[in-house]
Formats: structure tokens, C-alpha cells, sequence
């Protein structure tokens, strides 16, 4: 993690590992998830949106940013193979709270709220899994506080 100051601004360079789920979560997902085309740079959800579903990369290159009211970027991190995207606000029923954006090539897939839901209902030691996706998450953001 890397928080750089400069006059008036801060920006906070998380730990991209926060976001990167167990193999077994993510091969369970993966059995209700659809490809992501990623033909050219997109974003796959904007900070404040409401939120639809999760995503989880499998390759390349795809980061998460945050801006202040202001429209400043105050926090960026490159997702790792195996990330799973928007997990809070799916979770918390919230809108999106950062910015996911993938480049050309990255392999990225879709699981719907409601599918992401019957997997963890349908097998119910995978929420200890995503759980601790979450807390490495809340970790990374308050290591970024000091």
C-alpha cells in the first residue's frame, strides 16, 4: 500500500491481494457465471451504481479506482487473478463504492446478485470464504487510514 500526498490531495495505492478469493469460491461461482467481453478497455461498473452482480477476473489487467465528491482519483489498485469485483455492495444491497475497469484481453466473468446468492445459500461453507474476501478488503482500507 503506497499513500502519497500532495498539497490538498491524498491518494491511496491498496493492497491488490484484498480482493483475490479462494480457488474453491471462485470455481463455485464460476459454475453460474457468463464471459465478460473484453474486446476493447471498459468498465464493467461506476462507483455509485446500483449493484447488479459480481465479477471475477481470471486474467489480464483490470483495476479498481474511487473518487472524491470533488471528482479527485483518491484510490487505485490493479485486481489479481481471481478477484472478486463489487463484493460489498452485492453483499450490502449498496451502490457500488469504487470504479471496476478492465483493458482489452482480460478475461473477466458475471455472476448475478441472485445467482451469486443461490450459490452461497446452495452451499453454505462458502460464506466463511467470501467473508474473508470482505475482511481482507475492510483490512486493506484501514491499513490505508494510517
Amino acid at each position: 500500500m503506497k499513500v502519497s500526498t500532495a498539497p490538498g490531495r491524498m491518494f491511496v495505492d491498496l493492497d491488490p491481494s484484498a480482493f483475490v478469493a479462494d480457488p474453491e469460491l471462485i470455481r463455485a461461482l464460476a459454475t453460474r457465471a457468463t464471459t465478460v467481453p473484453c474486446d476493447t478497455d471498459s468498465t464493467l461498473f461506476k462507483q455509485d451504481d446500483s449493484p447488479v452482480g459480481v465479477y471475477i477476473v481470471h486474467q489480464g489487467q483490470a483495476s479498481l479506482s474511487m473518487k472524491s465528491p470533488e471528482g479527485r482519483s483518491i484510490l487505485s489498485v490493479q485486481a489479481l487473478p481471481g478477484s472478486l469485483l463489487g463484493l460489498p455492495g452485492v453483499i450490502g444491497n449498496q451502490p457500488y463504492s469504487l470504479t471496476a475497469s478492465v483493458r482489452a484481453g482480460a478475461q473477466v466473468s458475471f455472476v448475478s446478485s441472485a445467482d451469486f446468492f443461490a450459490v452461497m445459500q446452495s452451499n453454505p461453507q462458502l460464506s466463511l470464504k467470501m467473508l474473508q474476501v470482505l475482511a481482507a478488503e475492510v483490512r486493506t482500507a484501514r491499513r490505508a487510514l494510517y
